[in-house]
């Protein structure tokens, strides 16, 4: 099944993700200067203004996976899981998961918003991308680092910040749509404890490898968690 990819091609793909990426946090920031996330506005309110939002401003047509809109005790929930809906409180935690799709490629971008006061989910906003960035600054200094061994130390990371691990896995492969239709082990395609495979190894068709890396931190106490993710080797 392996295909010959010459090395501009791979630049490009690597590029077209990062472009893809690039769109997909500007419709976050739209989200933002919006207004869409507020206090007494349902997760399927928020969820329905992100399609419409998404198809009328960025030309989006297609979304790989769902769109993701958690509120309070909903930010403990990881992707796979569908919790009754909820209306985001007076001083929730809410994230977003979204995964649109321009063009051919695939983007996947989490944010985290604290609504309220509360000086725990706000510090826990700001930890968010500080977690990410030094997981991200842990693999790319070890180039041949396991998915099982990069979901470890983003575990130990949250722990060491004061915070608990919250998913299942840590990230997953990105490319063009629909990347889970492509062949082979699905765990193998995770980062996550049962993944004993080098993250910088090809895929089925012989090309590099791209990743998403998921930072899905919850509170000690258990009340309330934060999401966030970009591509691992993104801008």
């Amino acid at each position: 099944m392996e295909t010959t990819i010459t090395a501009d091609e791979e630049r490009q793909r690597h590029a077209d993700l990062i472009a893809a990426e690039g769109k997909a946090l500007a419709l976050l920031d739209a989200i933002e200067e919006l207004g869409l996330i507020a206090p007494g506005r349902t997760e399927r309110e928020v969820e329905q203004d992100i399609l419409r939002l998404a198809a009328d401003r960025f030309g989006v047509e297609k979304h790989w996976h769902k769109r993701i809109v958690r509120a309070g005790l909903n930010t403990l929930a990881t992707a796979g899981d569908n919790p009754k809906g909820r209306t985001i409180g007076e001083d929730d935690m809410v994230f977003l998961d979204l995964g649109p799709v321009f063009e051919a490629w695939e983007a996947d971008v989490g944010r985290s918003y604290a609504v309220g006061p509360d000086p725990l989910k706000h510090r826990l906003v700001a930890d968010l991308p500080i977690q990410f960035e030094g997981v991200k600054a842990h693999a790319s200094a070890n180039p041949g680092i396991t998915g099982a061994e990069l979901y470890d130390f983003a575990v130990r990371s949250a722990e060491a910040a004061g915070w608990r691990f919250g998913g299942e896995i840590a990230g997953h492969l990105v490319g063009e749509f629909p990347h889970a239709r492509w062949p082979g082990e699905k765990r193998l395609g995770h980062i996550r404890p049962e993944n004993p495979t080098p993250l910088n190894g090809p895929d089925a068709f012989g090309r590099r490898r791209h990743w998403i890396l998921e930072i899905h931190l919850v509170a000690p106490d258990g009340s309330f968690g934060g999401f966030y993710e970009r591509l691992l080797d993104g801008a």
